[in-house]
């Protein structure tokens, strides 16, 4: 069975752009998925190797494409196959030089032929309008779901960048407190940059090639079918004119444009099959974002990694509070403070949030009383004895806290609030929150009606190429039957004289 295609080149990506199709038969192969296999596997024939590929489907590999593109194959056979009949024909006609005795003399004979060539015409005007309003759909509906994925790109590297940028402040405020946290700060941006790196890749070079492959394909079809309708009007004009040297061009044009039109067919069959499997992918992709081969184009970070940078962010927030709760209670036992109940100090511990098990985040751990990280320096600075204070001064005024210890305890306290602003953003990349989202959308509420689309502008290309067939076979047998006739001007039968 066929199935139709419509307007993605580099979408590959997509188009911007995975290893599982509906069951369905393809040209020469099976394009459903081995169930052995999972539903990841194709079996289509790759004329690259002469063998099949059974690979998924993986925009970076050419035996993808190659395999893809060739399920086009019975379009662009059907090309090479009326291209050679017309050049045979075209010898035969200067060889042989026929005479028109083939067909009968009679009026009705005529009429016949007349309206089996106005019939085609209207076949493949109507054909053509259908595939040029169809071709735009497809146009407008590739290029949104071509900017949902560049978007959802560059929205994760406006994400990692904004998580770099907070990392490297606080790197640079505990590099002088404490120099392994700030190396392990180092590791993550260093991977985050990584990340960031890979998808600005994507969008920054292959959308241009998607945004070119889509337009090239889109106007492939504008050219070829204006110049096919403007040709067959000529023709019908030339017909009733009876300039039978134009006429004939025109034939040989439109024998031309008629196989350039089974050659878009196959390409069309070609990019449904490949807007297929990209839909299916974006629906795999839920499942198994890790083993899939969209991460290539916004990769999201492997489990084992983001559980990693999760946990040592966790790590460094929980061992920073901690320290400073340790330092708080031996203040309050030092000075009698949780002897009195000043409320300045609250439930006299700071909120941890994280897990002293596996370090993961429950914000819930803190009761209302707790204090917040960021609080700590504002409490603080009130029992802090600065440089230009007497140390006897500041016991006098209750002011304990030496101004060196103070601003450490203000740096850690700046760096982990700053961790836990950005934490959301870090838990959203490391668990693939927007590329989910973003194929959750697409596989939702895109790819059906992008697939619809390009189904019918297949359905209207392989009718047009059909009618096209039938036309220009009329135009031929209508040409043989004038061949040596006189006719009037506009007039379907002719003189006759001609007819004695």
């Amino acid at each position: 069975m066929s199935k139709p295609n419509g307007v993605v080149a580099a979408f590959m990506l997509l188009l911007f752009l995975t290893s599982v199709v509906s069951p369905k038969l393809v040209v020469f192969g099976s394009s459903a998925h081995d169930d052995e296999d999972h539903g990841h596997g194709f079996k289509r024939p790759d004329p690259l190797r002469f063998k099949y590929y059974s690979g998924g489907y993986n925009v970076t590999n050419k035996h993808y494409w190659a395999s893809a593109a060739f399920t086009g194959v019975h379009g662009y056979a059907i090309a090479a196959i009326w291209a050679l009949s017309g050049l045979g024909f075209g010898l035969f006609v200067r060889l042989k030089s026929p005479g028109s005795g083939f067909f009968s003399d009679s009026d009705c004979c005529y009429v016949v032929m007349f309206l089996l060539v106005i019939l085609f015409t209207v076949f493949t005007i109507v054909a053509t309008g259908f595939v040029l309003k169809q071709n735009q759909s497809s146009l407008q509906r590739t290029n949104k779901l071509k900017n949902t994925i560049l978007e959802a790109g560059q929205e994760m590297c406006s994400t990692i960048q904004r998580v770099v940028n907070n990392m490297t402040l606080i790197q640079s405020q505990l590099l002088k407190y404490d120099k392994q946290t700030s190396l392990l700060l180092n590791v993550t941006i260093l991977r985050l940059g990584n990340e960031s790196q890979t998808i600005q890749n994507f969008v920054h070079k292959n959308g241009h090639s998607i945004e070119n492959g889509v337009h090239a394909s889109q106007a492939s079809h504008v050219v070829i079918l204006s110049i096919n309708l403007i040709s067959v009007v000529a023709a019908i004009v030339l017909l009733l004119l009876h300039w039978h040297h134009g006429f004939i061009t025109i034939i040989i044009l439109c024998w031309i444009l008629t196989t350039l039109c089974w050659v878009l067919t196959g390409f069309d069959f070609f990019l449904h099959n490949f807007a297929d499997d990209t839909c299916s992918a974006f629906e795999d992709f839920e499942q198994n974002p890790q083993n899939n081969s969209l991460s290539v184009i916004l990769p999201c970070m492997n489990s084992t990694h983001s559980d990693e940078v999760l946990s040592n962010v966790g790590y460094i927030i929980h061992k920073f509070i901690s320290e400073i709760n340790k330092n708080i209670e031996r203040v309050y036992l030092s000075f009698g403070l949780h002897q009195q109940d000043d409320g300045l100090f609250g439930s006299g511990k700071i909120c941890d949030p994280f897990s002293a098990a596996n370090y993961t985040y429950v914000p819930e751990k803190c009761s209302k009383n707790d204090i917040q990280i960021g609080e700590l320096p504002n409490v603080l600075s009130g029992f802090t004895c600065y440089g230009e204070n007497s140390i006897k001064n500041c016991r006098r005024q209750g002011k304990f806290i030496p101004q060196n210890a103070y601003d450490k305890a203000r740096a850690y306290s700046e760096s982990v609030q700053g961790m836990l602003d950005i934490y959301p953003d870090l838990q959203s990349l490391t668990n693939c929150t927007i590329v989910k989202t973003t194929f959750s959308e697409v596989a939702v509420n895109q790819c059906t009606s992008f697939k619809f689309s390009i189904r019918l502008l297949w359905s209207w290309m392989l009718s047009l190429s059909i009618f096209m067939v039938a036309l220009v076979i009329s135009w031929v047998a209508r040409a043989w039957q004038d061949k040596g006739r006189h006719f009037s001007r506009c007039s379907i039968i002719p003189n006759p004289p001609d007819r004695l």
